[in-house]
């Protein structure tokens, strides 16, 4: 366009780009069709038509003074140089900054500020404790089966929270805190939020490792923010489970210098605890199945004034929180609860509803429509046993001698007053063990030697079968042999059971004693095994005495086990008649079927005083 003396100027802006004008003559050629006219309308485009970036003004200059040497001095062109301020650009310059910087600055003022989990660095020493709204807690006392005396004492919180000036006017104080201690499983959690739906009151759920951090005093920071939000919304209930986490004992031989951060988060609730006032509206409750470690200051009165055990259903209470958790379920006709609730010994709530989510599962897999007994059964067999191994290679003779020993099992514990009752045995394999037998142990608050005597004699059925039917032992015997020798020492050792030994106990409740150490000297440990070795001894010969007595019943037994590979009390009763023995837990269920039945014969018309 240069050699062809198109270009009208050049103008040179800022020093940075070249604006190149063409003539209005060459404007109509073909080759400037583009740039000839403006975007919207057929209005002729001035300029400039083309620029481009020059790089160095004097370079330009050069390139452009080189390009023009043969061209006459009239024809030549200068570049012109212009400065343009662009004042928008200008100002977006200063402006963006400042706006991106006051955007942050909020941020992080904001993330500071916050409350709860997900803070990063800056809300580190906020509260991990999740805020239930009263709006949202469902669950009430009726959703709570079983733990009836638990229940009537946690009800008295509630009575705290809806209505304090009851107990204030009479110069009582509002309870500051509640430990729930018990067992995994047992529903301490479910009370906890139990008396929460039922107080209509925010609910406050946190864990003791929610407390814990890695740098030092976060936890305490994080008490005394969980208890500053607890007042904001009061009344209120702050739950902490597994409180031992920060609870526990602190140690009296502590280094020098050193700094304990779980101590001090427990320093701060020791203070908060006993630091708001008593008309705040705020209780602490908290759950453990550790209380034996957690510090003395804690559990005092007026921290935590009172201490509800929620211990192991019992088999009344297992029926009841069998029927919560079968409401869901499409059961079969007559489903006998009884049954499952015999079935299911020492299972807390958490376990028996992992039973019924499980049957439902194995029915459904079994394109069932309902959910039958033999479904439970299965999905208890699942949950304690393990996955059946029907796949495993048994020989015949193993498989007998596993029969044969369970069989002996069912027989001592049959025909022995205080042995727990037997409710069903099995020589299918399951997780590591080759056969199973069920129990259901009596609720006992105390254990006498006789009872004792007669565990450990049914545990030794099992191998006395062995050397009487077959004539030699085996290993299966392992885990019996383990929990014999374990309640044999507790005998002799800890429970003063041995008269040769005396009302000695070598137990240490404190658990601070170390195994290296014995509180008895070596004559004194001998001695010792000499007498758990003399009861072991007499209980399994008192084992093989009863299983030669009733020689021919325990093959029966033995034969029927080889032939279904599991066998039910009902079974038992068929060999050996009905057990003589009746637990105290099946007359109480007894009992209540019978005055239901009674109050269902009972016309509602009577039952509410009235005449017909």
């Amino acid at each position: 366009m240069l050699q062809q003396q198109m270009v009208e100027k050049v103008v040179v802006v800022n020093k940075e780009k070249a604006f190149i004008y063409i003539k209005k003559d060459f404007l109509s050629e073909k080759q400037f069709k583009d740039v000839s006219k403006k975007a919207y309308g057929n209005t002729p485009n001035l300029g400039p038509h083309f620029y481009f970036e020059i790089g160095s003004v004097e370079t330009f200059a050069n390139d452009l003074k080189e390009a023009q040497s043969s061209f006459k001095s009239g024809e030549k062109i200068s570049p012109l140089y212009e400065t343009r301020n662009d004042v928008f650009g200008d100002i977006l310059s200063w402006v963006l900054p400042l706006v991106l910087f006051i955007f942050i600055w909020m941020f992080i003022m904001k993330r500071m500020s916050g409350g709860g989990a997900g803070g990063q660095i800056f809300n580190i020493g906020k509260t991990q404790g999740k805020l239930i709204d009263k709006e949202d807690i469902k669950i009430s006392f009726k959703d709570v089966a079983g733990l009836e005396e638990a229940k009537e004492e946690i009800a008295e919180i509630v009575d705290f929270l809806k209505a304090p000036a009851k107990y204030t006017k009479l110069g009582g104080k509002i309870p500051r805190g509640a430990m729930l201690v018990g067992p995994p499983g047992t529903g301490k959690t479910l009370l906890a939020k139990a008396v929460a739906g039922e107080a209509k009151v925010p609910f406050f759920s946190l864990t003791g490792s929610d407390f814990v951090e890695m740098f030092v005093g976060v936890g305490a920071s994080r008490v005394r923010d969980l208890f500053k939000q607890a007042k904001e919304k009061a009344p209120a209930i702050i739950f902490i489970d597994e409180i031992d986490a920060i609870g526990r004992a602190r140690g009296k031989n502590a280094m020098t210098g050193s700094n304990d951060e779980r101590e001090n988060t427990l320093n701060q609730l020791l203070t908060e605890m006993d630091g708001f006032g008593t008309n705040s509206g705020v209780i602490v409750m908290a759950a453990t199945n550790r209380a034996d470690v957690l510090d003395k200051a804690l559990i005092r009165a007026g921290r935590f004034d009172r201490q509800i055990f929620v211990d192991l259903p019992d088999l009344v209470e297992r029926k009841e929180i069998f029927e919560v958790h079968l409401k869901p379920i499409k059961l079969a006709e007559n489903m006998d609860i009884n049954f499952l609730a015999r079935q299911t010994p020492g299972f807390s709530g958490a376990d028996i509803a992992n039973v019924c989510n499980e049957a439902a599962l194995i029915a459904a897999r079994k394109s069932k429509k309902q959910v039958e007994k033999q479904d439970f059964l299965d999905a208890v067999d699942r949950i304690i046993g393990g996955l059946e191994k029907r796949s495993k290679i048994i020989s015949p003779n193993e498989k007998k001698t596993i029969a044969y020993h369970e069989a002996g099992h069912a027989t001592v514990s049959w025909m022995l007053e205080f042995a727990s009752p037997l409710i069903k045995v099995t020589i299918v394999p399951r997780g590591k063990s080759l056969g199973a037998a069920w129990y259901l142990p009596e609720e006992r608050q105390l254990t006498t030697t006789e009872q004792m005597l007669d565990e450990i004699c049914s545990a030794m059925g099992g191998r006395a079968a062995e050397e009487v039917f077959f004539g030699k032992i085996s290993t299966g015997a392992l885990s019996d042999l383990e929990k014999v020798t374990k309640m044999a020492y507790a005998m002799v050792s800890i429970y003063g059971l041995s008269k040769k030994i005396g009302n000695i106990s070598y137990y240490d409740s404190s658990g601070q004693q170390t195994g290296f150490i014995k509180p008895y000297s070596e004559e004194r440990a001998q001695l010792i095994d000499q007498e758990v070795s003399k009861i072991l001894e007499q209980q399994y010969q008192r084992a093989k005495d009863i299983l030669i007595a009733n020689k021919e019943k325990v093959e029966k037994l033995g034969s029927e086990l080889l032939l279904n590979e599991v066998i039910f009390k009902t079974d038992l009763e068929t060999i050996f008649g009905v057990r003589q023995w009746k637990s105290y837990e099946e007359e109480q269920l007894l009992k209540l079927d019978e005055e239901k039945e009674k109050s269902k014969k009972i016309p509602k018309s009577k039952k509410n005083g009235k005449t017909a």
